[in-house]
């Protein structure tokens, strides 16, 4: 169950990457038209962000060092380029990757509920919703995935 666990996470943050890849980065800051919302940057910045957030309280070590993306100034917003926000999700990614590996071994995560599967569980979620969301905020903004970038999130198997 350990690899299984583990690898279920790497391979949502392998999807994470395959999305962001396939995205231009001129259309990174893109937001739906007309309409007020976190780009398409600062939704894959807020994954970061929130990985650092749950890593804090359960493997302080792990959070040690972990890039900060800010989002509040238009200069925050111009930084979140395609390679810095592809460097700091990698990292992240891995990082909660460890932590998964080490709440199996120990059978449970510091400062985290219900449980390791169900922490799991509750990320997958998140990330998921924000997919689909970064998706949403594409198509609005005039910019929709290919069709083979959208059905290819879904292709577990190969990422």
């Amino acid at each position: 169950m350990t690899d299984q666990l583990v690898d279920s996470w790497m391979i949502n943050h392998r999807i994470n990457l395959y999305l962001l890849d396939a995205i231009p980065p001129d259309v990174l800051p893109a937001v739906p038209v007309g309409m007020k919302g976190r780009s398409v940057a600062e939704i894959f910045a807020h994954l970061h962000k929130v990985r650092g957030m749950w890593l804090e309280p359960a493997a302080p070590d792990l959070a040690v060092g972990l890039p900060k993306l800010p989002t509040k100034t238009k200069a925050d917003k111009d930084a979140l380029t395609k390679g810095a926000l592809r460097a700091a999700l990698t990292q992240s990614g891995e990082r909660m990757g460890a932590l998964f590996q080490r709440g199996v071994e120990q059978g449970k995560l510091p400062n985290i509920k219900p449980h390791v599967a169900g922490f799991l569980g509750y990320l997958l979620a998140h990330e998921g919703y924000h997919r689909g969301e970064i998706g949403m905020t594409l198509t609005l903004a005039g910019q929709p995935l290919p069709d083979e970038v959208a059905y290819g999130l879904w292709d577990w198997e190969k990422r």
